[in-house]
Order: C-alpha cells, then sequence, then structure tokens
C-alpha cells in the first residue's frame, strides 16, 4: 500500500471536510467490496506456499525429520509442525 498527497488527489472541498474530522493524521480508506483480492492474489505468494508446505508433508512422509525441515526451509520446528498438522487434516 502506497500513501499519496490527498492535495493532488482530492479535491480541496473535500480535504477541507475530512479536516473537520481528522487533521493531519494517516487516514486509511478502505477498498470497495468488488475490489477487494484475497490474500496472495496479487502475486503468487499463495501458491509458492502451497507448494512449500506439500513439499515439507511428503518430505516428512518420507523419513525427514522436523529439525532437519526446519533447517531445510529456515523455519521454526513449532512452524513445521504446524504446516504438517494443516497439511494432516487437509488430507
Amino acid at each position: 500500500m502506497g500513501y499519496k498527497n490527498a492535495n493532488c488527489v482530492l479535491p480541496e472541498n473535500l480535504i477541507v471536510a475530512i479536516q473537520q474530522h481528522i487533521d493531519g493524521e494517516y487516514l486509511y480508506i478502505p477498498r470497495k467490496d468488488e475490489n477487494k483480492r484475497a490474500w496472495g492474489e496479487r502475486k503468487d505468494s499463495r501458491q509458492l506456499y502451497i507448494q512449500r508446505n506439500a513439499d515439507i508433508f511428503a518430505e516428512y512422509k518420507c523419513g525427514m525429520t522436523v529439525e532437519n525441515l526446519a533447517n531445510k526451509y529456515f523455519l521454526s520446528p513449532k512452524t513445521i509442525y504446524k504446516i504438517l498438522s494443516t497439511m494432516k487434516n487437509n488430507n
């Protein structure tokens, strides 16, 4: 999310109206419902995590230890356990 200067994108009368409620502070304007995107939809990060987790689960089923998986994927053992639990429940 990037910030834009209100003076560059909003009409002056709207800026004055907003300043009556919040003056000189940051204001988040949410997206319209029809423009909202799910997490990971913009880039392929969601798909990358799905594939990574599937790989972790497959390697665990083939005998790799949680400690080795944590080292290989630069994750904590606790995170590996969460991924394995989620994958077991999804299968």
